[in-house]
């Protein structure tokens, strides 16, 4: 597990790594237990905080602090707290801004917790677990939408091809593509492009269903809302966006969207973060490993997004990776790469399928907010208030 694993009140679980059981006991140091409390201490993901709440022992990288509580504290009510502006806020103060911010291990201790009573506690972990409730249905949801689809092509099934080699002549490889990587030519590429054309309704391209969008902004305002590949949930396409100055913008902030675009991850490590853009707001950027589409046809944007999010479509984008120590897939690879012509019945089912899934993830975010909400209410205010507050909630 990594720091992008870690979400404010959750991890997401759809882009870990794994090791073998040898390399699992040696960082026996490193392992996550149940009920431990979770900060990212490094990088860009610095001061997110979330509960481990499985049995599944995993390990971490030594950007995670792992808090281990007494029994009579609730993890869950500790990792709402120090997610509200009172925990963050002692938590950037902790910060070593040097060439990436950083917070000694040590200093961890000396974050302050409130005491609160059990009950209001319990009430807290009530909402974080259903929240995460939530969250799971929706990932179910977004495997069931990736599965109709691969079952329409036929390819629910599918094992890709093991063959180590593909014999080809140099006008059918490099005279055509320009490509001489062994990579470019797995037979399991081609097995993907045939399984395509050979669909019954038959296929297209993006570029003919979609328009590229490459709209840049005027770096005018004091502050913009900004999304970078590491804000994508890989398991069920949610994003988040943080409002940074404009100093703090990165170089590759470059391309402004708009409400219904789909952002397409190009870099290798986000393989499958993919988002269609749900918030209606004005000057909101993205960064530019981002190739943005924009609808100009009948085909539905909840289709292409969850196409692009099967395993089938994440491994043959990988085809078109160029550069070693940081492959990127160029703009027109992903807008020449071939989608089928599904018919309107299994469109629609896509499309409330992702409705269904997507008010579940809102219900999710609504209630890690309440949460928050109640906690900072407790502090502000009192502890009975902010449980009249929850009550009301419901």
């Amino acid at each position: 597990m990594v720091t992008q694993n870690i979400r404010h009140n959750y991890i997401d679980w759809s882009n870990v790594k794994y090791v073998d059981e040898k390399s699992h006991k040696i960082l026996k140091k490193s392992h996550c237990h149940k009920n431990q409390v979770l900060v990212t201490m490094a990088g860009e993901y610095l001061g997110r905080v979330a509960v481990y709440d499985t049995e599944f022992i995993s390990s971490s990288n030594q950007a995670i602090a792992k808090i281990t509580f007494l029994a009579d504290k609730n993890p869950y009510f500790i990792s709402t707290f120090l997610n509200t502006k009172y925990g963050q806020n002692q938590i950037n103060r902790l910060k070593t801004i040097t060439g990436q911010p950083n917070i000694n291990m040590g200093l961890i201790k000396s974050l302050l917790i409130p005491p609160v009573s059990h009950i209001f506690a319990d009430d807290i972990e009530r909402i974080v677990r259903q929240s995460t409730e939530y969250l799971q249905k929706s990932k179910q949801i977004c495997v069931q939408a990736e599965a109709m689809l691969l079952n329409g092509l036929g390819m629910a099934d599918f094992k890709p091809s093991l063959e180590k080699v593909s014999v080809k002549s140099f006008s059918d490889s490099f005279g055509t593509s320009g490509r001489l990587d062994a990579e470019y030519y797995q037979k399991k590429y081609d097995d993907y492009l045939q399984y395509v054309q050979n669909y019954c309704r038959g296929y297209t391209s993006v570029q003919k269903k979609f328009q590229q969008v490459k709209t840049s902004f005027q770096r005018v305002k004091s502050e913009y809302p900004y999304i970078e590949i590491g804000d994508i949930n890989v398991g069920d396409g949610t994003y988040s966006y943080n409002l940074t100055s404009v100093e703090d913008l990165p170089a590759n902030a470059k391309i402004k969207v708009e409400i219904g675009d789909l952002i397409v991850s190009k870099v290798r490590p986000y393989r499958g973060a993919v988002s269609i853009i749900r918030h209606n707001l004005q000057d909101l950027v993205v960064s530019g490993a981002f190739t943005v589409l924009r609808k100009t046809s009948d085909y539905p944007i909840e289709t292409l997004a969850v196409l692009f999010r099967t395993p089938i479509y994440k491994d043959w984008l990988l085809k078109w990776n160029v550069g070693s120590s940081y492959p990127v897939i160029k703009d027109e690879d992903v807008m020449n790469i071939l989608i089928p012509l599904f018919d309107d019945d299994i469109h629609d089912i896509v499309k409330a399928t992702m409705i269904s899934s997507e008010n579940l993830k809102q219900k999710s975010e609504q209630l890690l907010e309440q949460a928050k909400q109640a906690v900072e209410m407790s502090i502000e205010k009192d502890e009975q208030t902010a449980l009249d507050w929850l009550a009301s909630q419901e």
